[in-house]
């Protein structure tokens, strides 16, 4: 901040039609600022070098369809030294415009970084370029501020459903509550600490690690925005009670009162100015600096807007009025205690606010304020206790009773139609239908002078409420049974890499560290072939099956013939020299006995670990429905109440599908819903599982190596992969997790954008430092060149 004067008025700019929702300073021109607003346009202003108040209209950028609401600006970079401005509509689309045409850009390149967006849909999204990366989903009402920390990979969001989250690589790793209403906005004030605004007219002040340090209270009714200065301490904040209120260590050192109801937005200019939007359209600028002060015609001219104002006592930040207690014009004889100290006075039959200006050393008119206690409207309608203006009768079913939609005008429409239909459990493909009823069939009933427009979709000027195992499990000896006997395969398996002669994947003497070629050779990534889990002592299993088979209940238990059935199946799909094809009767019965109990089902998943990668098989079990069925019983074995060595085996299972044609359709099919099942066994303490999930991700990494339009996917491997490496500790996972990074970025410029947005260069460059087992370190290397 410039010092510690007081702010006063710059200059007013009325050009928007209609609300001005969203401000950003802008990267150029030097000085400038952009503005976007309910009448669909972004405007970029620029200051005027012959007068030191006013901003010129540079640009007036169209390319939405409707309302819009928010605006960022994207950092200068080669492609665009300029800089790029993003804007958000209730259209539903993001438009990515320069500053050297007024119209949106059709094909931009995802060369300069990452863009967050929030929605009503209770989502938030990561973009990169014109392909949407990530859908973060946690949050159970519209998601209405984002910001991205400094640190990368670091997202937050707040949310209608009164809570924040953090995200890192697309998982939510935090929630922060506190708020009693829905967070309006956020802001950072540096890596570790943020700050966050609600309708619950309260400004919270965050550690990133959730302890909320410090809460602000000053504001009387909602407040909608937050722009922190230079120095990271003091900041600004806006709301629904009129105000733009400046806040110096800790305190509310300043308010400043706008001749209109709704002040949506604020932002800090370069020279520490500062420029906010309101409901009336007009944005006003205030400033610190004597040199760049309103001349005083127009300071007086912006005081008696002011004073005409009409304040409506509904709105709370009045408090409750009741005409005949009020003191008379003689109360503004005495000083007032604060800037910004508001006294109400009787005149005659009429009330008039008041506001003390430190500054000016007097109180300023502003507005009148109509409806106190003695004057309420006779015609509002009563409903379930409360008076309404309107209490409309939505017909939905035809012929069943009409649903009571209950509204005042002072209420925003979309508000209410969102807390209709969720109230009813209806469709919210029904939103802008029933908005538009309310606007449509409420219109022409406004308090006072209406300004350019009474209603905004994303207001809340009508309070939105929404309703509101395991220890390391270690397979040291069985795991499953304790008995000592059988261990399905835990170690080490077998694959091969596309460009390698040394097999980094099977440990032992056929991978060692002086059999690594020299650093500027890559023999890890892209790893195409994909990696099997194909070790196994049929004998082992058999018996074990044989034995668990006997103790299973009579209605389960297996007959010799089907007992037979898998012993001969096993026999062929581990024989690779065997002739014979499995049988349907053989596939069909260790379909039938996959479904055993949880607690003996494991060595007919260790047979069906080795069957899949059959080709005959593969196609029976893992083509048409029967392959839906496949993955769905095997996502079932997956859940978190699962016992790890069936979560362990299921993986595997998963691993090995990708061996034929039919698996690799079936995964690549269900990809979004395998690995996000499959994500969340990271925070199993078991390496076998931790083993099973890197290499399931490393073989859809290959298969979608060579893939550029496979974006999304990619991103989520790299968010799989990504947020394992943060628990995984077994040094065989963390390199498969490197290779399935290394081959997920090889070749794809966005991808390599996304991972570096996503903070995987730091995440990872602690492994660059390993030697044991030197391919780890090795690994890490070539992954980080391949990110620089």
């Amino acid at each position: 901040m410039s010092g510690s004067n007081s702010y006063r008025l710059r200059c007013s700019l009325a050009a928007h039609e209609m609300d001005v929702r969203g401000l950003a300073a802008a990267a150029y021109p030097d000085g400038a600022f952009v503005s976007v607003s309910r009448d669909r346009t972004a405007r970029v202003w620029v200051p005027n070098p012959s007068e030191n108040q006013v901003f010129t209209e540079m640009h007036c950028m169209n390319g939405h369809s409707d309302f819009v609401s928010c605006v960022c600006i994207i950092d200068p970079n080669e492609t665009y030294p300029r800089g790029l401005i993003a804007t958000g509509g209730h259209d539903n689309n993001i438009c990515v415009f320069s500053l050297d045409r007024p119209d949106p850009l059709h094909s931009w390149s995802g060369k300069f970084g990452t863009i967050l967006s929030g929605s009503w849909d209770t989502t938030a999204k990561v973009w990169l370029g014109e392909k949407c990366m990530m859908t973060l989903q946690g949050h159970t009402a519209a998601v209405w501020a984002v910001v991205i920390l400094p640190e990368q990979g670091l997202m937050l969001s707040g949310s209608a459903d009164k809570t924040i989250k953090l995200w890192k690589a697309g998982h939510c790793e935090n929630t922060y509550t506190g708020h009693e209403d829905c967070v309006r906005g956020l802001a950072v004030i540096n890596e570790v600490e943020f700050l966050s605004c609600s309708n619950d007219a309260s400004i919270r002040r965050w550690m990133v690690t959730g302890e909320c340090v410090q809460v602000y209270y000053s504001h009387t009714n909602y407040i909608y925005s937050l722009a922190v200065f230079p120095n990271g301490q003091d900041f600004i904040s806006t709301g629904e009670d009129r105000t733009l209120r400046v806040w110096r260590k800790g305190e509310c050192s300043q308010t400043i009162r706008l001749p209109a109801q709704s002040v949506w937005c604020c932002c800090i200019l370069p020279d520490g100015d500062i420029a906010v939007g309101a409901s009336d359209g007009v944005i006003r600028v205030f400033t610190e600096s004597e040199e760049r002060v309103a001349s005083a015609q127009d300071l007086q001219a912006f005081e008696d807007e002011l004073s005409k104002a009409i304040i409506d006592p509904k709105t709370g930040d009045l408090g409750d009025i009741k005409i005949e207690d009020l003191p008379g014009r003689e109360h503004l004889n005495e000083p007032g205690n604060r800037d910004g100290q508001t006294r109400l006075i009787k005149e005659g039959s009429n009330v008039e606010a008041y506001q003390w200006s430190v500054s000016d050393g007097r109180w300023v008119k502003i507005g009148d304020v109509v409806g106190g206690s003695s004057q309420q409207n006779s015609k509002r309608v009563m409903y379930e206790g409360k008076e309404y203006d309107f209490v409309f009768s939505i017909d939905v079913n035809e012929g069943g009773p009409g649903l009571k939609l209950p509204y005042n005008v002072t209420d925003d429409p979309w508000l209410t139609a969102h807390n209709f239909l969720q109230k009813n459990e209806l469709s919210p493909m029904f939103l802008d239908q029933v908005a538009n009823f309310i606007i449509e069939n409420s219109k022409g009933h406004t308090l006072g002078p209406a300004p350019a427009t009474s209603t905004d979709p994303f207001t809340g000027a009508g309070r939105y409420i929404p309703g509101s195992g395991s220890g390391d499990q270690g397979f040291a000896a069985d795991p499953f049974t304790g008995a000592g006997r059988y261990i399905p395969e835990s170690g080490g398996s077998t694959g091969t890499v596309s460009s390698g002669g040394a097999d980094p994947f099977t440990g032992g003497s056929a991978y060692s560290s002086s059999s690594l070629p020299k650093a500027t050779t890559n023999i890890f990534f892209p790893s195409t072939d994909g990696v099997m889990f194909e070790q196994a002592n049929s004998t082992q299993i058999l018996g074990k099956l044989r034995e668990l088979n006997n103790t299973a209940p009579a209605d389960r238990k297996l007959s010799d013939a089907a007992l037979d059935c898998l012993q001969k199946l096993l026999l062929v799909v581990t024989d690779l020299k065997s002739q014979e094809q499995p049988t349907a009767e053989q596939i069909n019965v260790l379909w039938r006995t996959s479904h055993w109990p949880e607690d003996i089902v494991f060595p007919v998943l260790d047979i069906l670990r080795l069957a899949v990668r059959h080709p005959e098989v593969n196609a029976q079990l893992c083509g048409g429905t029967e392959g839906a069925s496949l993955c769905n019983h095997l996502l079932g074995l997956m859940s978190p109440e699962s016992r790890p060595a069936n979560q362990m085996l299921a993986l595997r299972i998963l691993c090995n599908c990708f061996s034929g044609s039919h698996g690799r359709a079936l995964l690549l099919g269900h990809r979004d819903t395998v690995l996000s099942r499959a994500g969340d066994l990271r925070v199993v303490s078991n390496k076998n599982i931790h083993v099973a999930l890197a290499t399931l991700v490393l073989n859809y990494a290959g298969r979608l190596y060579g893939q550029p339009t496979e974006i999304e996917a990619k991103a989520q491997c790299l968010s799989v992969a990504s947020t394992a490496l943060e628990v995984v500790h077994d040094k065989e996972a963390v390199f498969r997790l490197l290779v399935a990074l290394g081959t997920t970025v090889a070749g794809d410029s966005t991808a390599k954008d996304l991972a570096r947005s996503l903070g995987v260069n730091s995440q990872i460059s602690k492994y660059a430092r390993v030697s044991d087992p030197a391919k780890v370190g090795e690994c890490c290397r070539l992954v980080l060149d391949e990110l620089q």
